[in-house]
């Protein structure tokens, strides 16, 4: 595992964290986490590194509240 590797993932979990808590009465940790997870792919090599967390954050966000809207939420 790199420096950037490990960097990745902690960016990705403090994301997954603050999300799941933001969103726990509407959606459950574990979808958070593919969203999470799947918008991190998706950025992963298209953006800065040093530009991800708030990318990552941003996009996730996004993601989550569409999904909530999908389900009339």
């Amino acid at each position: 595992m790199t420096v950037h590797d490990r960097r990745a993932d902690d960016i990705t979990d403090e994301v997954r964290r603050w999300l799941s808590r933001e969103f726990a009465d509407s959606l459950p940790e574990s979808a958070v986490d593919e969203i999470v997870r799947s918008a991190h792919a998706d950025l992963d090599g298209q953006i800065r590194p040093d530009a991800m967390g708030e990318m990552l954050h941003r996009l996730a966000r996004f993601r989550v509240l569409r999904t909530l809207s999908a389900r009339g939420l």
